[in-house]
């Protein structure tokens, strides 16, 4: 049975663009198109690490391949409000050649940092297949009489 991932509503709108911007990336007949692009988003961020300032959807692109997310623990977080970073910091483990470049986003971004953390949280949990529709019942249509439609509308 499919279950249903439920993204809070601070971040909707910036789930929003993650989710269609790693959906237009991942491209079937080129596989390596999303991995470049991130990594190229990356090495960006690297050298400007406040590049993405503002714009949550791409630093959590650019940080995906570079931090691990413990999301098994981090979903018994009350996430229907926002958390804080210090609620969030355990649960997040950073690469080597990426702690620098992280380390500075915490310092000046946090706000950014997290909400980029809390996209990759639920991205790697979404279920982009749509749920399959429940059944209609028919019969809240059958008190209607056909002659009660204008076709001239």
């Amino acid at each position: 049975m499919q279950t249903e991932t439920s993204i809070p509503d601070y971040l909707t709108a910036d789930f929003s663009m993650y989710l269609e911007n790693m959906d237009s990336l991942a491209d079937p007949e080129n596989p390596d198109l999303l991995s470049n692009y991130l990594s190229s988003l990356f090495e960006q961020l690297k050298e400007m690490p406040l590049l993405f300032n503002g714009m949550v959807d791409q630093l959590a692109m650019a940080i995906l391949t570079k931090v691990r997310v413990n999301s098994k623990s981090l979903a018994a977080l009350p996430l229907s409000q926002e958390p804080t970073w210090e609620e969030v910091k355990p649960f997040v483990g950073v690469h080597a050649d990426a702690r620098d470049c992280i380390t500075e986003i915490m310092t000046h971004a946090e706000q950014d940092l997290k909400t980029a953390i809390l996209l990759i949280h639920f991205y790697n949990s979404y279920d982009s297949k749509p749920l399959k529709a429940e059944e209609e019942d028919d019969d809240q249509y059958d008190n209607y009489d056909d002659n009660d439609y204008d076709e001239n509308y």
